[in-house]
């Protein structure tokens, strides 16, 4: 999965030619605006990031299954020969047994094994959902800042800086996860 690509260069262009002669509060909204932009592109990074290790322990997590799926067809197969010679009378190799034995423990290893890679696609996958509300935010801030310069409103600039902080405050919770 490809991170969310984050359109600034066109905000920050407009921004810039606002901001020359309206008050020093327009500098402010550029600023905030540019650290909205960075604190964006790393949400932005990291929630491709973790998206991509989601997946990729959601492919060995089913690669694990499929494994043990195999075991436990090789067992019941053994199991029903073992079975089978029991029934009739005939004498059971041990090395047939000792295969069994080697089987059930294979697939309780495989099983933990996919189990665990399963549980690390979860956490990695509630990291991104995070990280990219997160970027969400961010934009959504960006975009309100601009809209605060352009209609020369700071009430859309301290909205614009509340936006932002959820954006951070999604950002610090994926990390305290």
């Amino acid at each position: 999965m490809e991170a969310p690509e984050v359109p600034i260069e066109k905000v920050h262009e407009d921004i810039h030619e606002h901001s020359h002669g309206k008050g020093g509060w327009a500098m402010g909204v550029a600023l905030s605006t540019a650290l909205l932009a960075v604190l964006a592109a790393i949400a932005s990074l990291l929630a491709g990031h973790y998206a991509n290790e989601g997946m990729l322990d959601q492919m060995k997590s089913a690669n694990e299954w499929n494994r043990y799926q195999a075991k436990s067809v090789k067992e019941n197969v053994l199991r029903s020969k073992v079975e089978l010679l029991a029934a009739l009378g005939k004498p059971v190799a041990q090395k047939d047994t000792d295969k069994l034995a080697e089987y059930r423990k294979e697939e309780d290893e495989l099983g933990e094994s996919a189990r665990k890679l399963g549980e690390g696609s979860e956490h990695h996958m509630t990291l991104h959902s995070r990280l990219a509300r997160s970027v969400t935010m961010f934009q959504v801030a960006i975009g309100v800042s601009a809209i605060a310069v352009l209609t020369q409103q700071k009430m859309f600039w301290l909205g614009g800086l509340v936006c932002g902080a959820i954006g951070a405050f999604f950002m610090i919770t994926a990390y305290l996860h």
